[in-house]
């Protein structure tokens, strides 16, 4: 099963690949403050996003050290 994430183009000026940030909201279990986090993964751009797009990626298998993500598509 492919996870699918939803994240902002931060920066395509690398060969082939897109810095993607994603933003998630997570409450803590106790206090129940809910808290933003963001991540940000290197996912191959074959779609050619450009930064600030709003895209969609999948994880894939290991494409390189630090790339498994793959942008499916560019959400409008």
């Amino acid at each position: 099963m492919k996870k699918t994430l939803t994240g902002i183009v931060k920066s395509d000026k690398m060969t082939g690949t897109a810095a993607v940030t994603v933003t998630s909201v997570k409450t803590h279990p106790l206090y129940l403050k809910k808290t933003k986090w963001t991540k940000s993964y290197l996912a191959d751009n074959q779609v050619k996003a450009k930064a600030g797009d709003t895209v969609v990626m999948e994880s894939v298998r290991p494409i390189s050290k630090n790339k498994s993500w793959k942008i499916v598509s560019i959400k409008k």
